[in-house]
């Protein structure tokens, strides 16, 4: 990427359910070496989305132009202001999208749904126990955390995910940022198919791929996958051509 178009700080936002903590491990690290500093959003369960877009508002306000990063959800927030905000937007840096538009059966708002109506019925700790029964460990060890931080709100955090609306792409086609994006291959509740919907509607858009083992060893491969997809956009612009040529 060019040194004139790095900014100072980027703000991530984490996915459903997900705290500051796992989006500080996945780019904190890949970052550092660009030389830009993590706002790592620690989600308001009360208000997800209203917690997210208050803080790229104050990094905006603070910095100028900032560069965006969210995790699922995260990543459909980064857009959506990227859009309204486009001069104080340097990039997004979007991993694993969840849907396009309204978010209807998509795996991740269906997920969402079903855990939150769990909670309601059998409470955290017995949830929470189901989920450690059927995940990865690294996967388990994260949410155990996180819904921990959430704790009583973290039904109403799920339910305001699952309802949200994501840019449509006919909105994306609208957005001239560049938008970097890592998808897992492997990801049914992240399907590969909706990052590359998203990478084609988007004008300037590159999709970069990795496993779920991958984020089993080292989370920062997260962050990693989406600075490669950064890195080739910029070399893309830098030689006058599109991304997907």
């Amino acid at each position: 990427m060019h040194t004139s178009e790095r900014p100072e700080v980027a703000v991530i936002m984490p996915g459903t359910g997900s705290d500051a903590a796992f989006a500080r491990a996945a780019f904190a690290a890949p970052l550092a070496r660009h030389g830009i500093d993590v706002v790592a959003v620690e989600p308001d369960p009360a208000r997800v989305v209203g917690s997210y877009r208050d803080a790229l508002d104050a990094a905006a306000e603070r910095h100028g132009r900032i560069l965006l990063g969210g995790i699922s959800i995260g990543a459909a927030v980064a857009v959506d202001w990227a859009r309204e905000h486009p001069l104080s937007s340097c990039a997004v840096l979007a991993a694993l999208p969840p849907w396009t538009g309204a978010p209807d059966d998509a795996p991740a708002a269906l997920s969402a749904r079903i855990t939150a109506d769990s909670l309601r019925a059998d409470g955290l700790a017995a949830v929470t126990d189901r989920m450690r029964s059927s995940s990865p460990a690294w996967l388990a060890d994260t949410l155990s955390r996180s819904w921990r931080t959430h704790g009583a709100g973290l039904s109403g955090a799920l339910d305001e995910a699952a309802a949200y609306v994501a840019p449509s792409l006919a909105q994306m086609r609208t957005l001239n940022v560049p938008v970097a994006i890592a998808a897992a291959t492997d990801d049914a509740v992240h399907p590969l198919a909706v990052a590359h919907a998203w990478a084609d509607a988007l004008p300037r858009a590159v999709v970069h791929t990795l496993s779920l083992d991958d984020l089993a060893v080292d989370a920062a491969a997260l962050g990693r996958t989406c600075l490669a997809a950064w890195d080739e956009l910029a070399g893309a612009q830098s030689t006058g051509r599109a991304a997907g040529d």
